[in-house]
């Protein structure tokens, strides 16, 4: 919408065809007009396996047990996305009375919270310092690697999914080159060996067979039908609805 970035030409893109289905019409450009997906994860949580019950929904990251070693993801989408959702209410919700609740709800979290994190608490998670974390499904994968005793739960209210795309910003003078480069990120060997090195899912359905099985089969990063079908796609906000988010999320961390 902004101009910037260039349309893609399919004719130079030969291996578009190794995109997973679900990846082929993905909502945010349905016909693949300036991006292609190349991997994806989802939000959920990463948790110790010694918590009983274990946890299932946003709504236990407010269990007092866990206080002091509980961390959210430092990332205001997902922050107020679990507190709305906890709610019952749309995942990118932008008016002033669900943001209200949002805010009331991650408020009202602090006074258990560690910190807010992203990545950095992987090792916290293995060694054991936190027992429960908002987290990305790659990174948890990771810190499971580390640790049998860690768990992921796609939480029951619902969760986010998220996609890493390529494009070829408006401005390149090289787009041919650009698209070969493209097309070679889409050969499956190629998509297989850059999923295996960053431990993450990718969206190249032809690049899976090329898996190790503790990536192909791994539930974190590729959940079943059910699973998938909790998990959504965040839509576009409006810059107004954007600023609003922005100063709640200000508020939050001030609180």
């Amino acid at each position: 919408r902004a101009g910037l970035l260039a349309p893609l030409d399919h004719r130079l893109l030969r291996n578009m065809g190794n995109l997973a289905e679900r990846f082929s019409r993905p909502p945010w450009d349905p016909e693949l007009r300036y991006c292609l997906p190349y991997m994806w994860n989802a939000t959920g949580i990463a948790f110790n396996r010694q918590l009983r019950p274990p946890l299932a929904a946003w709504s236990d990251l407010w269990d007092a047990r866990l206080k002091g070693r509980l961390t959210m993801l430092d990332d205001p989408e997902d922050v107020l996305g679990a507190c709305l959702l906890k709610r019952g209410l749309p995942f990118d919700a932008a008016d002033e009375v669900s943001l209200a609740a949002a805010k009331s709800e991650a408020i009202a979290q602090k006074q258990l919270l560690r910190a807010y994190l992203n990545a950095e608490v992987r090792d916290q998670l293995a060694a054991g310092d936190v027992l429960a974390a908002q987290l990305w499904s790659t990174t948890a994968q990771q810190a499971m690697r580390d640790s049998t005793q860690l768990a992921f739960a796609f939480p029951r209210e619902g969760f986010p999914l998220y996609a890493d795309n390529a494009a070829i910003l408006a401005e390149s003078p090289r787009r041919a080159a650009a698209h070969r480069f493209l097309d070679f990120l889409l050969r499956p060997d190629v998509a297989a060996a850059n999923a295996q090195a960053a431990e993450t899912a990718t969206a190249n359905g032809a690049a899976l067979a090329l898996l190790p099985d503790a990536l192909r089969l791994s539930p974190v990063l590729y959940p079943d039908a059910g699973v998938l079908a909790r998990g959504l796609w965040p839509g576009t906000i409006a810059r107004d609805g954007q600023r609003r988010r922005d100063r709640v999320w200000t508020e939050i961390k001030a609180a």
